[in-house]
Protein backbone atom coordinates (compact mmCIF):
# COMPACT_ATOMS: atom_id res chain seq x y z
CA UNK A 1 0.00 0.00 0.00
CA UNK A 2 1.57 3.32 -1.04
CA UNK A 3 2.29 5.38 2.04
CA UNK A 4 1.76 8.66 0.18
CA UNK A 5 -1.92 7.92 -0.42
CA UNK A 6 -2.98 7.08 3.12
CA UNK A 7 -0.71 9.81 4.48
CA UNK A 8 -2.42 12.36 2.23
CA UNK A 9 -5.86 11.19 3.39
CA UNK A 10 -4.72 11.28 7.03
CA UNK A 11 -3.39 14.82 6.70
CA UNK A 12 -6.48 16.04 4.84
CA UNK A 13 -8.89 14.57 7.39
CA UNK A 14 -6.76 15.88 10.24
CA UNK A 15 -6.86 19.41 8.80
CA UNK A 16 -10.63 19.24 8.36
CA UNK A 17 -11.05 18.04 11.95
CA UNK A 18 -8.81 20.80 13.33
CA UNK A 19 -10.65 23.46 11.32
CA UNK A 20 -14.01 22.17 12.61
CA UNK A 21 -15.19 21.22 9.13
CA UNK A 22 -16.03 17.97 10.87
CA UNK A 23 -17.51 19.19 14.20
CA UNK A 24 -16.56 17.79 17.58
CA UNK A 25 -18.52 14.64 18.54
CA UNK A 26 -20.01 14.33 15.05
CA UNK A 27 -19.41 11.32 12.82
CA UNK A 28 -17.01 11.60 9.91
CA UNK A 29 -18.33 10.71 6.43
CA UNK A 30 -18.88 7.00 6.01
CA UNK A 31 -16.12 4.68 4.88
CA UNK A 32 -17.80 4.22 1.49
CA UNK A 33 -18.05 8.00 1.07
CA UNK A 34 -14.36 8.47 1.89
CA UNK A 35 -13.42 5.76 -0.62
CA UNK A 36 -15.29 7.67 -3.32
CA UNK A 37 -13.95 11.09 -2.26
CA UNK A 38 -10.31 9.98 -2.24
CA UNK A 39 -10.60 7.38 -5.04
CA UNK A 40 -8.82 4.73 -3.06
CA UNK A 41 -9.21 1.28 -1.55
CA UNK A 42 -10.97 0.44 1.70
CA UNK A 43 -7.65 -0.59 3.28
CA UNK A 44 -6.12 2.81 2.45
CA UNK A 45 -8.99 4.65 4.17
CA UNK A 46 -8.76 2.35 7.18
CA UNK A 47 -5.01 2.94 7.44
CA UNK A 48 -5.58 6.71 7.53
CA UNK A 49 -8.37 6.38 10.10
CA UNK A 50 -6.21 4.10 12.24
CA UNK A 51 -3.54 6.79 12.38
CA UNK A 52 -6.13 9.38 13.43
CA UNK A 53 -7.24 6.99 16.20
CA UNK A 54 -3.66 6.59 17.39
CA UNK A 55 -3.21 10.38 17.45
CA UNK A 56 -6.40 10.90 19.47
CA UNK A 57 -8.41 12.68 16.77
CA UNK A 58 -11.18 10.14 16.28
CA UNK A 59 -12.72 7.07 17.85
CA UNK A 60 -14.21 4.17 15.90
CA UNK A 61 -17.68 3.06 17.01
CA UNK A 62 -18.69 -0.44 15.97
CA UNK A 63 -21.77 -0.33 13.78
CA UNK A 64 -21.93 3.49 13.87
CA UNK A 65 -18.83 4.92 12.20
CA UNK A 66 -15.98 7.18 13.22
CA UNK A 67 -16.54 10.01 15.72
CA UNK A 68 -14.49 13.20 15.98
CA UNK A 69 -13.11 13.47 19.55
CA UNK A 70 -10.56 16.23 18.88
CA UNK A 71 -10.61 19.16 21.30
CA UNK A 72 -8.42 22.22 20.64
CA UNK A 73 -6.16 23.19 23.53
CA UNK A 74 -5.92 26.86 24.44
CA UNK A 75 -2.30 26.67 25.50
CA UNK A 76 0.26 25.72 22.90
CA UNK A 77 0.53 21.95 22.81
CA UNK A 78 3.46 19.95 21.53
CA UNK A 79 2.89 16.33 20.59
CA UNK A 80 5.09 13.74 22.27
CA UNK A 81 4.54 10.89 19.82
CA UNK A 82 5.41 12.75 16.60
CA UNK A 83 8.44 14.55 15.23
CA UNK A 84 7.14 18.03 14.52
CA UNK A 85 9.03 21.19 13.69
CA UNK A 86 8.42 24.40 15.60
CA UNK A 87 6.74 26.02 12.58
CA UNK A 88 4.52 22.98 12.03
CA UNK A 89 3.43 22.99 15.65
CA UNK A 90 2.69 26.72 15.54
CA UNK A 91 0.62 26.28 12.37
CA UNK A 92 -1.34 23.41 13.95
CA UNK A 93 -2.09 25.59 16.98
CA UNK A 94 -3.11 28.56 14.82
CA UNK A 95 -0.26 30.77 16.02
CA UNK A 96 2.28 33.03 14.35
CA UNK A 97 5.83 31.69 14.66
CA UNK A 98 9.12 33.54 14.55
CA UNK A 99 12.66 32.37 15.32
CA UNK A 100 15.64 34.46 16.41
CA UNK A 101 19.13 32.97 16.12
CA UNK A 102 21.11 34.05 19.17
CA UNK A 103 24.27 32.05 18.51
CA UNK A 104 25.62 30.05 15.55
CA UNK A 105 28.98 28.29 16.00
CA UNK A 106 31.00 25.41 14.59
CA UNK A 107 32.53 23.38 17.42
CA UNK A 108 34.26 20.08 18.11
CA UNK A 109 32.77 17.65 20.63
CA UNK A 110 35.10 17.31 23.62
CA UNK A 111 34.77 14.53 26.19
CA UNK A 112 32.21 16.38 28.30
CA UNK A 113 30.01 17.28 25.33
CA UNK A 114 30.33 13.78 23.89
CA UNK A 115 29.06 12.23 27.12
CA UNK A 116 26.19 14.70 27.39
CA UNK A 117 24.97 14.55 23.80
CA UNK A 118 25.99 11.10 22.58
CA UNK A 119 27.99 12.43 19.63
CA UNK A 120 31.37 10.67 19.17
CA UNK A 121 34.41 12.39 20.63
CA UNK A 122 35.89 14.78 18.07
CA UNK A 123 32.67 15.15 16.05
CA UNK A 124 32.35 18.37 14.09
CA UNK A 125 29.11 20.05 15.14
CA UNK A 126 26.99 23.10 14.59
CA UNK A 127 25.90 24.63 17.88
CA UNK A 128 22.94 27.00 17.84
CA UNK A 129 20.98 28.93 20.40
CA UNK A 130 17.57 29.85 19.03
CA UNK A 131 14.73 31.74 20.62
CA UNK A 132 11.27 30.78 19.39
CA UNK A 133 8.43 33.30 19.50
CA UNK A 134 4.73 32.48 19.31
CA UNK A 135 2.39 35.41 18.69
CA UNK A 136 5.38 37.66 19.49
CA UNK A 137 6.06 36.07 22.90
CA UNK A 138 9.53 34.56 23.51
CA UNK A 139 8.54 31.13 24.82
CA UNK A 140 11.14 28.51 23.88
CA UNK A 141 14.92 28.61 24.16
CA UNK A 142 16.56 25.89 22.08
CA UNK A 143 20.12 24.62 22.40
CA UNK A 144 20.68 22.71 19.12
CA UNK A 145 23.63 20.52 18.20
CA UNK A 146 23.74 19.17 14.63
CA UNK A 147 26.29 16.73 13.19
CA UNK A 148 28.01 18.79 10.51
CA UNK A 149 28.54 15.87 8.11
CA UNK A 150 24.79 15.17 8.13
CA UNK A 151 23.70 18.78 7.72
CA UNK A 152 26.09 20.29 5.15
CA UNK A 153 25.56 23.91 4.24
CA UNK A 154 23.55 24.86 7.31
CA UNK A 155 23.46 28.63 7.71
CA UNK A 156 22.10 31.15 10.18
CA UNK A 157 19.46 32.14 7.61
CA UNK A 158 18.23 28.55 7.33
CA UNK A 159 18.21 28.20 11.13
CA UNK A 160 16.08 31.32 11.39
CA UNK A 161 13.50 29.83 9.02
CA UNK A 162 13.16 26.03 9.36
CA UNK A 163 16.01 23.56 9.68
CA UNK A 164 13.73 20.56 9.17
CA UNK A 165 12.39 22.05 5.94
CA UNK A 166 16.00 22.35 4.76
CA UNK A 167 16.83 18.79 5.82
CA UNK A 168 13.82 17.21 4.16
CA UNK A 169 13.30 19.34 1.04
CA UNK A 170 16.85 20.44 0.17
CA UNK A 171 19.06 17.67 1.56
CA UNK A 172 16.30 15.03 1.09
CA UNK A 173 17.01 13.55 4.50
CA UNK A 174 14.48 11.10 5.93
CA UNK A 175 14.00 11.75 9.65
CA UNK A 176 13.01 8.51 11.34
CA UNK A 177 12.73 8.79 15.12
CA UNK A 178 13.51 10.89 18.14
CA UNK A 179 14.15 9.71 21.69
CA UNK A 180 12.84 12.30 24.15
CA UNK A 181 13.35 12.89 27.84
CA UNK A 182 11.16 15.38 29.70
CA UNK A 183 12.36 17.03 32.90
CA UNK A 184 11.74 20.07 35.06
CA UNK A 185 14.89 22.07 35.76
CA UNK A 186 15.88 25.20 37.62
CA UNK A 187 15.76 28.40 35.65
CA UNK A 188 19.11 29.72 34.40
CA UNK A 189 20.26 33.26 33.79
CA UNK A 190 19.92 32.80 30.03
CA UNK A 191 16.35 31.45 30.46
CA UNK A 192 15.44 34.47 32.55
CA UNK A 193 17.06 36.88 30.12
CA UNK A 194 15.61 35.68 26.83
CA UNK A 195 12.24 34.26 27.82
CA UNK A 196 11.30 37.31 29.87
CA UNK A 197 10.83 35.24 33.02
CA UNK A 198 10.71 36.70 36.49
CA UNK A 199 12.59 34.33 38.78
CA UNK A 200 10.34 35.45 41.63
CA UNK A 201 7.35 34.03 39.76
CA UNK A 202 8.98 30.99 38.11
CA UNK A 203 11.99 29.13 39.40
CA UNK A 204 11.87 26.31 36.85
CA UNK A 205 11.30 25.53 33.18
CA UNK A 206 10.02 22.47 31.32
CA UNK A 207 12.85 20.84 29.39
CA UNK A 208 12.56 18.39 26.50
CA UNK A 209 15.82 16.73 25.47
CA UNK A 210 15.78 15.05 22.06
CA UNK A 211 18.13 12.61 20.32
CA UNK A 212 17.03 12.44 16.67
CA UNK A 213 18.02 9.87 14.02
CA UNK A 214 17.84 9.71 10.23
CA UNK A 215 17.13 6.75 7.94
CA UNK A 216 20.80 5.68 8.05
CA UNK A 217 20.60 5.22 11.80
CA UNK A 218 22.80 8.26 12.42
CA UNK A 219 22.03 10.55 15.33
CA UNK A 220 22.27 13.89 13.53
CA UNK A 221 20.70 16.15 16.20
CA UNK A 222 20.78 16.64 19.93
CA UNK A 223 18.48 19.39 21.17
CA UNK A 224 17.50 20.71 24.55
CA UNK A 225 14.30 22.76 24.38
CA UNK A 226 13.60 24.91 27.41
CA UNK A 227 9.95 26.01 27.71
CA UNK A 228 8.15 28.64 29.73
CA UNK A 229 6.01 26.66 32.18
CA UNK A 230 3.05 29.02 31.98
CA UNK A 231 2.42 28.66 28.25
CA UNK A 232 3.19 25.09 27.26
CA UNK A 233 1.48 21.76 27.47
CA UNK A 234 2.74 18.47 26.11
CA UNK A 235 0.13 16.04 24.87
CA UNK A 236 -0.03 12.42 23.85
CA UNK A 237 -2.78 9.92 23.21
CA UNK A 238 -2.55 6.67 25.18
CA UNK A 239 -4.31 3.52 24.02
CA UNK A 240 -4.90 0.72 26.52
CA UNK A 241 -3.88 -2.72 25.28
CA UNK A 242 -6.10 -5.41 26.73
CA UNK A 243 -4.34 -8.70 27.46
CA UNK A 244 -5.91 -11.98 26.51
Amino acid sequence: MPKAKYEFIYQDLKKKIESNEFPYQELLPSENTLIQVYTCSRNTVRRAISKLVTDGYVQTLQGKGVRNIYRPIEQTAFTIGEIESFKESAFRNGQIARTQVLLFLEITADLSLSKRTGFPLGSQLYYLQRLHYLDDRPLILNHNYFLKDSVPGLTEEIAQDSIYNYLENTLHMTIINSKRIMTVEKITEIDEKYMDLDINDYNCVAVVTSYTYNSEGTMFEYTQSRHRPDYFRFQDNAIRKVNG
